[in-house]
């Protein structure tokens, strides 16, 4: 893998939408979050996502984000600035904004709701590339776009030397394989479900972004070191409490985002709740939130001795 690339592998948490009291985009509780992450170790943030919200929010308060990472965290970690809108007018204006805050690449997905000849999301995805010099990053997420990234397409992206890589979050690992298969060493490959990051970098993957990483960055942490010396006994078991707390962040009344966010308040970083319509975490349900916590916190400390 080339050195441009290398700055993209690692840890990568999808970053969180940060709100106040009032449910508005809170410059002070998104700068803190950085902060929290950056001194955890982790690698880069992927800004504007699934993770963000980004489909709820406004063009300027996407762009609000953006700024308050970047004044914090530019030239510090890899910031890639995920800029899919519903339309290809409101993509381009979010990367070129990122662009002007010095990004170090774009990300989006295909366009969502109506469902689109492939012709037009590569006529879409060409369009957010050739409006700033930054490279970029397919995002693969099925589930929620209602589509899957084709090999066809894949090998016409990837003509365009702007294209370094995919993040993605389809659920058969087979995806990774394929993708890494085609692209070589000049692509990276993003490991998207978090469920399956080992066995997706063991199978191609690079690197990972993930929507959990910033509630158990140590655990990812770890597993990657794991992976990456070869101590794969070690990586499959700390993958095992990951899918663990993963299925008990979607266990309860509240969105697993708004749980995720009830956690990171009792560890001391509050970045608020979740926007409607997602659900928030209900008051009965804050005993487990609490569990929880206590439980991740020990499951680092098992994996730290």
């Amino acid at each position: 893998m080339n050195e441009t690339l290398d700055k993209f592998k690692g840890i990568i948490p999808a970053f969180y939408a940060c709100y106040d009291e009032n449910g508005e985009v809170s410059e002070e509780r998104t700068k803190n979050l950085a902060v929290y992450l950056f001194d955890k170790g982790v690698k880069g943030l992927y800004v504007g996502g699934s993770s963000g919200e980004c489909i709820y929010q406004s063009i300027e308060e996407r762009k609000r984000t953006l700024k308050y990472v970047a004044e914090e965290m530019k030239g510090k970690l890899t910031l890639i600035a995920h800029v899919g809108a519903p339309s290809t007018k409101d993509s381009v204006v979010l990367a070129k904004y990122a662009s002007e805050l010095g990004y170090d690449a774009l990300s989006a997905i295909p366009p969502i709701y109506y469902k689109l000849p492939e012709d037009s999301i590569y006529t879409y995805w060409t369009k957010i590339i050739d409006s700033t010099e930054l490279p970029f990053i397919i995002y693969n997420i099925p589930q929620t776009t209602g589509y899957n990234l084709s090999i066809n397409l894949f090998e016409r992206m990837l003509k365009n030397k702007k294209v370094i890589g995919v993040k993605n979050s389809s659920m058969p690992v087979l995806d990774i394989e394929r993708f890494k298969t085609i692209g070589g060493k000049n692509v990276i490959v993003f490991n998207g479900p978090d469920e399956q990051y080992v066995s997706g970098r063991l199978i191609g993957a690079d690197a990972g972004i993930g929507g959990t990483y910033a509630v158990m960055p140590e655990l990812y942490l770890m597993a990657e070191k794991y992976v990456s010396t070869g101590r794969f006994e070690d990586a499959r078991a700390i993958q095992s409490e990951i899918n663990t707390f993963i299925i008990a962040l979607n266990s309860l009344h509240g969105s697993m985002y708004a749980v995720i966010k009830a956690i990171l308040k009792l560890q001391g970083v509050n970045v608020g709740s979740v926007r409607e319509p997602m659900p928030p975490v209900i008051e009965e349900d804050l005993a487990k939130v609490e569990e929880i916590k206590n439980n991740i916190n020990q499951a680092i400390l098992n994996f730290s001795s």
